[in-house]
């Protein structure tokens, strides 16, 4: 029975008359097959012919339909074309979405075009033209300033450009390397080591760079001083023009060393202590342990580094221009240089020549990057 309408038999035909003739509705949803007393906690169920009530609790959608109560039956329709209308209305939302995308990545795009491409392409638009006093292009020259390269000095600058490279880049990840595999011994004050030899990241390439010019001071530097004390004559270092370009690299070297030992020094604590437990109980140890597992593990770092730093060496120009701006006798002038010399050193103003010297400066780059992909890669571990 009913709680709410007082006596009555459940299945009677005079309380569902009069049950109806009061309190008829419909569900929120819609459906015309369970009715709802509107306001009421009971609800009509058939079973088996019979009519009982049974209480209910009713749990509507977040945002419910429109009330369509006391409405005749022929209303459905507009209600269903309604909650139609209500869809094609919201599909526009995923073309704001998508707009709105679009116009996050805008900035980056314009940085892109504004610092990349259209540098690039003015660069290609420069090295095919010649320019006037004022170096603005005058004249179509075609691959003139690309045949003048054909020359000797230049052949010269590649070669210092290739060694400065080799030996700026390989002593550094070598050298990180070994300084990190010391610093993961069990031994004290491996913290402070390492900051030790992580402090040189911490200096700019100009301040490096005068640090350098004091240590190769033939009076009063820190190299000769040593030299000295050891009974070996004093060097020119940066007059010199065989030791010139291997003082340069020597301080190359020290400035990317920092980064190259935190870098690896990352990757060695990403190493699993399983694996290295594992292998110890192998009877692995000592170099074994480091050949065999240690650097294997870590040559995603230390290929990552080996394509940066070739990258940075080429790009090289700070450390040339304080110590020994491309002297003596051009034993130090490196491609970047070259570029510096011909379109602003001195009075310079041949655009046409120095952008063609940056393209192919780019080409042998993507050359170098090029090659470690094809030969290193394909030795990379990556777990």
């Amino acid at each position: 029975m009913c709680e709410r309408h007082g006596r009555g038999e459940p299945g009677s035909t005079w309380t569902l008359l009069r049950i109806l003739g009061e309190h008829w509705g419909r569900c929120p949803s819609g459906s015309h097959r369970t009715p709802r007393l509107a306001g009421k906690n009971c609800q009509l169920r058939v079973t088996q012919g019979r009519i009982s009530f049974a209480r209910w609790r009713w749990y509507c959608a977040a945002v419910p339909p429109p009330r369509t109560v006391n409405a005749p039956p022929d209303d459905r329709a507009s209600t269903v074309e309604s909650t139609r209308s209500t869809v094609r209305r919201g599909k526009p939302a995923r073309f704001t979405e998508s707009g709105l995308g679009g116009l996050l990545l805008l900035p980056s795009v314009v940085v892109f075009v504004l610092f990349v491409f259209w540098p690039l392409g003015r660069t290609l638009y420069l090295s095919v033209h010649g320019n006037d006093l004022f170096g603005a292009p005058s004249v179509y020259v075609g691959a003139e300033h690309y045949r003048e390269m054909l020359s000797a000095d230049f052949g010269k600058v590649l070669a210092t450009t290739g060694l400065f490279t080799l030996f700026s880049v390989v002593p550094a990840v070598l050298g990180a390397l070994f300084v990190v595999l010391l610093l993961e011994a069990r031994i004290r004050g491996v913290r402070v080591l390492r900051t030790a030899f992580a402090l040189p990241f911490a200096f700019s390439v100009a301040t490096a760079s005068v640090v350098f010019a004091v240590i190769y001071n033939p009076a009063i530097g820190v190299a000769n001083g040593v030299l000295g004390s050891l009974g070996i004559d004093r060097v020119n270092w940066l007059t010199d023009p065989s030791i010139a370009l291997p003082a340069v690299c020597a301080a190359t070297v020290w400035m990317n060393f920092g980064y190259n030992v935190l870098v690896l020094s990352a990757g060695v604590a990403a190493i699993s202590p399983e694996v290295v437990e594992a292998a110890r109980l192998d009877g692995a140890s000592g170099w074994r342990l480091a050949s065999r597992i240690t650097v294997p593990l870590l040559s995603p770092q230390l290929f990552f580094l080996v394509v940066v730093s070739t990258i940075h060496a080429l790009q090289s120009f700070g450390q040339i221009h304080i110590l020994t701006k491309g002297g003596p006798d051009q034993a130090t002038t490196t491609l970047v240089y070259s570029i510096y010399e011909k379109a602003f050193a001195f009075g310079s103003s041949d655009f046409g020549s120095a952008s063609a010297q940056a393209v192919v400066l780019l080409v042998v780059m993507l050359g170098c990057t090029a090659v470690q992909f094809g030969i290193l890669e394909r030795r990379v571990h990556y777990r």
